[in-house]
């Protein structure tokens, strides 16, 4: 017999499936149980932590507004875990809803809902699936355009965007750029853009986060439900991809990319280069990623720095309204700093302690002594191994695809010699690695190559000049 708190629990339901649709609600609450209801406050529970901690962080507001329908005077709900050990019969102390929400991964109050903490071990496999923390002010609001990010800008607006049933343009969408110039800036501004207005899943990830989940599932043995949950997502965000380690780890990260992209779901990802760049990546990862849209973020003009150090001291002053930069100060700061984007934030912290600590206004004087260790020398352009065999190839009138190829002939053997060689001493590739991206060479083909040029540059004066020639078209 339905007791009048289950028939209460089953119009929630009802309205609820009514508001979200009968996808998100088949995902997200069709496991959810009504454990128990008083005066203020409905029980509920939900079997692991996965969801408990997306419905905290996308839906809370909604269960308790639905709920509210039915009890006008409930004032709190409590979330907790269902799981093999018995939970006391005295619920947990509830408190009044939380104004604003905690940042991701904390069992505490949000929007009404106060949750418990797991007590199975099996969900933590799931605690991957919460999410990476993000920062509250990395959205597309505090980020500032400039040429070299343009269209990564526009791309990842595009995502952000997008709603359920669009299609899908970019996929996946692959942002890389050296530290500091904006990449998990963009990337977690598309998962508070999606949190906020989206209606679809939107997941940000870390690599490190993903192979954490990915171990601690296999470990106890939930692995299934772990694939099955991240599948589930709209829109997969993983950052820093450099650090995904581990063939077990990267055959379930290939398989999960194409069970997405074949699904239509948005997978976005960034690294500090580009696919082809990073070793011992899976080829099939690197096959698919290099099959999406890949774009690059380059460094940051000195107009797009100031712009940066104009935006940064306009956010400082909205909680310090007495902090003053003048302009002269921030062109000057803006001159100096040039490595990346956390170096001018780092600037700009430094001048504000200075001013709130002190009570001194900030001066030439001032900021030169404060950014000082700012300064770093300028570090010769990074070369990549395309760009030896492109300008390589135009040079010795051959193809590129020559220089890759098992040709043998003699206006062919000498570029690629060249070539290995240059990319042997311009970057920081192993031979191995310089030996896979020329067709597939083995290491001992790249070292008889730069063994033989060297030789040749010793005692060959025109091969030198031809080789240093090449060497300043590709630094330059």
């Amino acid at each position: 017999m339905i007791t009048t708190d289950q028939e209460q629990w089953l119009r929630v339901r009802g309205r609820l499936r009514a508001e979200v649709g009968e996808d998100i609600f088949s995902s997200w609450f069709a496991r959810m149980e009504l454990d128990g209801l008083d005066e203020e406050t409905v029980h509920l529970s939900v079997p692991t932590r996965f969801l408990k901690s997306w419905i905290q962080a996308h839906y809370a507001e909604r269960v308790l507004v639905c709920w509210r329908g039915e009890q006008p005077n409930l004032r709190r709900i409590d979330l907790a875990v269902r799981s093999a050990v018995i939970r006391s019969a005295v619920p947990p102390k509830c408190v009044e809803p939380a104004a604003t929400p905690p940042r991701n991964g904390r069992d505490t109050k949000f929007d009404g809902i106060e949750t418990r903490p797991a007590t199975a071990p099996i969900v933590a496999a799931h605690e991957a699936l919460g999410g990476s923390p993000l920062d509250a002010r990395l959205t597309f609001d505090s980020f500032v355009v400039g040429r070299s990010n343009t269209l990564a800008h526009a791309a990842a607006k595009q995502v952000a965007d997008a709603r359920r049933g669009d299609a899908v343009m970019f996929n996946p969408l692959y942002i890389h750029a050296g530290v500091g110039l904006g990449k998990t800036h963009l990337l977690q501004a598309i998962a508070w853009a999606g949190n906020r207005h989206s209606d679809r899943k939107v997941l940000y990830l870390t690599a490190e986060r993903f192979v954490y989940g990915f171990v601690s599932a296999l470990r106890s043995q939930t692995a299934i439900a772990f694939k099955e949950a991240l599948r589930g997502i709209d829109v997969l965000v993983i950052d820093d991809l450099q650090f995904l380690q581990g063939k077990s780890t990267q055959a379930e990260f290939s398989h999960t990319l194409n069970s997405l992209i074949d699904a239509g779901r948005q997978v976005v990802i960034a690294a500090d280069r580009p696919p082809a760049d990073i070793e011992n990546l899976d080829e099939r990862v690197r096959s698919r990623l290099a099959g999406g849209l890949v774009v690059e973020m380059g460094m940051l003009a000195e107009e797009l720095r100031l712009q940066i150090l104009v935006s940064r001291v306009a956010a400082a002053r909205q909680h310090h309204p007495g902090f003053e930069v003048s302009p002269p100060i921030l062109a000057h700061i803006a001159r100096s700093v040039t490595q990346n984007g956390r170096d001018l934030e780092g600037a700009i912290n430094r001048l504000l302690a200075h001013s709130k600590l002190t009570g001194q206004p900030v001066t030439m004087e001032l900021a030169e002594r404060e950014i000082r260790d700012l300064i770093r020398p300028t570090e010769p352009r990074r070369v990549k191994i395309e760009e030896i065999q492109r300008i390589v190839a135009r040079h010795y009138n051959v193809s590129r695809g020559d220089l890759l190829s098992s040709r043998r002939t003699a206006n062919v053997v000498r570029p690629r010699q060249v070539a290995m060689y240059l990319a042997k001493v311009l970057t920081l590739r192993s031979l191995p690695e310089i030996g896979r991206r020329f067709g597939g060479r083995d290491h001992t083909t790249v070292l008889h190559a730069v063994r033989k040029i060297e030789n040749l540059v010793g005692n060959d004066n025109s091969l030198a000049e031809e080789i240093e020639g090449l060497k300043r078209q590709l630094q330059e």
